[in-house]
């Protein structure tokens, strides 16, 4: 079947499993009503914030911190978009239809790719203008230095979350599994390796830590992360690569269940 084909056959797919619309749409809806909120109260509470921490406000982050369980929405995407197919046995019929796992898996990835990065850009531009404009005085503009690469970061961020978790998937096959693996990694281990002492330095390199520093424009004060922005997002693109690759390796030795 032609690579068109499958990229029609991806689409239909997805538009016709109502889960994964809800799961986008939550993603949005999450995202940006959490950051409009946490503006809102930044902006009540920035006259009563120790000084060290007016000091590194950066008001375009804080438009992002929905970011944190509207990502959880996009794992679920990536999730669903892989599993279930596994778990309705519709994966036979699929690979019947495409032996080529290449670029079966390509085509699939690719379609689920485009939607979380239209979905993650309006959620990006969505957030930071809501959230700019109950910020008040403290806003921050989007032509303002680095303001613009966070706000695209942010949509970008949110597409390889839906990547990775679909390598992950792939790897796995089991939807429950699968979210009971991610869930956790990115929801709490990632934040308690990211924010203690001891592992701060090998937390700063899970994709998640380091992916979400394109969205912020104002640096931490003694921040001492040996990468940048792009550089954070390219250490997130890698582990998409690895999750991908090794979704692709498994998914060619082994038969489809």
């Amino acid at each position: 079947m032609p690579a068109v084909q499958v990229i029609r056959s991806e689409w239909t797919k997805i538009r016709s499993v109502a889960s994964t619309v809800w799961t986008l749409s939550l993603a949005v809806v999450v995202t940006v009503a959490l950051g409009t909120l946490i503006c809102a109260l930044s902006s009540r509470q920035f006259a009563n914030m120790p000084a060290r921490e007016r000091f590194s406000f950066d008001p375009t982050a804080v438009s992002f911190a929905g970011m944190t369980l509207g990502q959880l929405a996009m794992i679920v995407f990536g999730v669903l978009v892989v599993s279930t197919e596994y778990s309705t046995g519709m994966i036979r019929a699929s690979l019947a239809a495409v032996p080529r796992r290449g670029t079966f898996l390509f085509c699939k990835v690719a379609v689920a790719a485009a939607l979380a990065l239209a979905v993650g850009m309006v959620t990006s531009f969505a957030a930071f203008f809501l959230g700019q404009a109950v910020l008040g005085s403290h806003r921050a503009a989007i032509g303002d230095p680095g303001v613009l690469r966070a706000v695209f970061g942010g949509g970008l961020y949110m597409t390889l979350i839906a990547m990775f978790s679909m390598g992950v998937a792939t790897m796995l096959r089991s939807p429950m599994l699968s979210l009971g693996i991610l869930m956790p990694f990115f929801f709490l281990i990632s934040n308690i390796l990211g924010n203690v002492d001891a592992t701060k330095k090998v937390g700063r390199f899970l994709p998640d830590q380091a992916g979400s520093r394109i969205m912020r424009v104002v640096p931490r004060v003694a921040d001492d992360t040996p990468y940048g922005p792009w550089g954070g997002l390219g250490i997130m693109a890698l582990w998409v690569v690895a999750a991908l690759a090794g979704g692709y390796l498994l998914l060619r030795r082994r038969d489809a269940q």
